[in-house]
Parts: C-alpha cells; structure tokens; sequence
C-alpha cells in the first residue's frame, strides 16, 4: 500500500532482531531431511582405510568419526568448525589406567598407550551440563575403540606441543596445524558408502557428518540398551527426570563400547532411489 515495510531497516535489510528470531527458528525446527544412521562397517571402512594410508589427515578423520560413533556426538563438538557449539579439547579429556587417572601432560607414551578407560568432560559444549563427564571404555577393536581413538589424538596433539585448549579434531601437517571439518567427516563416510555399495540400503547422499549421533544410538538400540540409558548418553533430555539421572558411574558404561561394535551392523530397507544389486 506504499507504507515502509516494517522488517527493514533504512538500507533495505532485515533488522537484526528479526535475523535473530529466525535463526532460533531454524535452530528449534528439525531438519526437514533427516540424516539415516550408518552401520558400524561403514565407520570400520573408513578406520581401516585410515590406518592403511598412515596419514595424519586421515587418522585425525577415522579417530574423530570414532569418537563421534561411542560418544553420540554432534558435529560441532568433534569437529573444528565455527557453528556455537564448542568442539571438544585437549583439557575436556581425561585417561584412567584402571582407577588411576593419568596426567596427560606428563605421563609417559607407554603409561597413555596402557589407559582402559576414556572420558569427555562438558566444559563449553553447550548442549551438555557444565562438568558432567562421559566415560567408555575399550570396544576390543584396535581401530574402532574409543580409549585408543582418543589416546591416538592425545599423544599426536603432544608431540606436536599443542596448548592445552586444542581441539582434539585438529593434526599438525606439512609444518602447519589443520583441523577436521563436518565436510571431511561426511567425505569420508560417503566414499565408504560408495566402495560398500547399496547392499547398506542408503544412498552416500543420505548420511553426512550428523549421521555419527544417531548411528552411534542405533548401535545401542540394537545391541538392546534401555532407551532412557541411550538419551542420557546422547543429553536428548524428552523427560525431565532424566535431569536426575547420572551417567558418570564406570559400572553403567563399563561395556558400552564392545556392545556397540558387537551390534552396530545393521541394513536399512532400500527406497526406489536406491538401485538394486
């Protein structure tokens, strides 16, 4: 009617309130697509091509997509990315040897390489509780475990100097330090798909970096572990209850690890886009 539009300021652009309010929409609402879960010899794949190759690029990748798979966690707390989550870092890590924690800065390899038991501490990740601490211990795998996959990064992070607010997604190379994007994790998994073939039952273009969150649930569910105990892992709080529930005792998580990789092999029902074999 020739009135100003009310959502713009002066130089014609959306008032930055109203980008804000839109970003929290966008934030709340689900993905209109949702990510499929990959089965475990997906991220098996990816491990032991990384391990094949002996570039540091690509064990940072498989030990990250490692860590994301036990520990149920989103992109932006295992990878370096500037989203505001806050990945996790070297100081968010601890190692046990049995009951005994190691001090990470001045243990011996050999002393780190022994550890039984891994921990993330919640410290600037802003979906968990401020100090809440989620431990696993070894799956059995020498590849796909994640007390071996964070003891890889630690003892890289170190012989590299690396300060102790590191991400553990970064890996020092060709002299310079990088980090592990959601797009080198997606990358990865999407080749692994492609050399496994449709038999999976998904296309590559279905999974990307957020996959790892809901394959690492469905491992759990597989392998038959109570619901409640899967979203306090993974901090998906549906029930308020569940904010007086802890998952930092050792004897609940003691197994989780092996339990996932003895069940985390699964096929999904193909749709029509998926060609047959």
């Amino acid at each position: 009617m020739g009135t100003i539009d009310p959502r713009l300021t002066r130089q014609g652009k959306i008032d930055f309130r109203l980008q804000r309010q839109l970003a929290a929409y966008t934030k709340e609402d689900p993905p209109p697509n949702r990510v499929k879960p990959v089965p475990v010899s997906v991220i098996q794949h990816v491990a032991y091509a990384a391990h094949a190759s002996h570039e540091d690029g690509n064990l940072a990748i498989a030990d990250m997509i490692s860590l994301a798979f036990f520990f149920l966690l989103r992109p932006g707390e295992y990878t370096g990315t500037n989203s505001d989550t806050s990945p996790f870092r070297f100081c968010d890590v601890q190692l046990f040897v049995g009951g005994r924690r190691l001090q990470l800065q001045t243990a011996t390899e050999v002393e780190i390489q022994s550890a039984t038991f891994a921990t993330l501490t919640f410290t600037t990740q802003k979906n968990g509780v401020r100090g809440e601490v989620i431990g696993l211990s070894r799956s059995g795998n020498l590849q796909l475990c994640p007390v071996l996959s964070t003891i890889r990064r630690i003892l890289h992070l170190r012989r590299h100097n690396a300060a102790e607010n590191t991400p553990l997604a970064s890996y020092y190379t060709q002299g310079r330090w990088r980090k592990v994007s959601p797009s080198d994790i997606t990358a990865a998994l999407r080749v692994a798909v492609v050399i496994l073939g449709p038999a999976l039952g998904f296309l590559p273009t279905d999974i990307s970096a957020r996959s790892l969150r809901a394959s690492g649930a469905m491992a759990l569910l597989c392998a038959q572990v109570d619901s409640d105990v899967i979203r306090l892992l993974g901090r998906w709080r549906s029930d308020e209850m569940l904010r007086y529930l802890h998952i930092q005792a050792e004897p609940v998580m003691r197994d989780f690890a092996s339990r996932m990789l003895t069940h985390g092999n699964f096929v999904l029902t193909p749709n029509q886009d998926v060609p047959c074999y």
